[in-house]
């Protein structure tokens, strides 16, 4: 079976941060690491089945999109040999917009 490498987008690391932050300052940071603990043992599982969840090649070539726990939209790209996370969205960010290069 291939595995694919799991890489993140500079912009993914800083959205992780974020979404670490804001959790921490609602419910502590044990909750936020945690989630975040969460999300990446998630997209660490990509590295055996990396087309999963809906193909939006309509907004950008390559992009797919997944939920995670029904608070995170995540983007990603599958390339030959690695699968890259593109950004992580909560509720309410209109990611649409963001990946197609235009203000949030």
């Amino acid at each position: 079976m291939k595995r694919y490498a799991v890489r993140y987008a500079p912009e993914a690391l800083a959205d992780l941060e974020g979404i670490y932050d804001r959790t921490a300052d609602a419910a502590g940071e044990q909750v936020a690491f945690g989630y975040i603990t969460r999300i990446r043992a998630f997209c660490a599982a990509f590295d055996t089945f990396p087309a999963r969840g809906t193909s939006r090649d309509e907004i950008r070539p390559g992009l797919r999109i997944i939920g995670f726990e029904r608070r995170i939209t995540i983007a990603f790209a599958v390339h030959e040999n690695h699968v890259e996370f593109l950004r992580f969205f909560g509720r309410g960010r209109d990611w649409e917009r963001a990946m197609i290069g235009e203000d949030e």
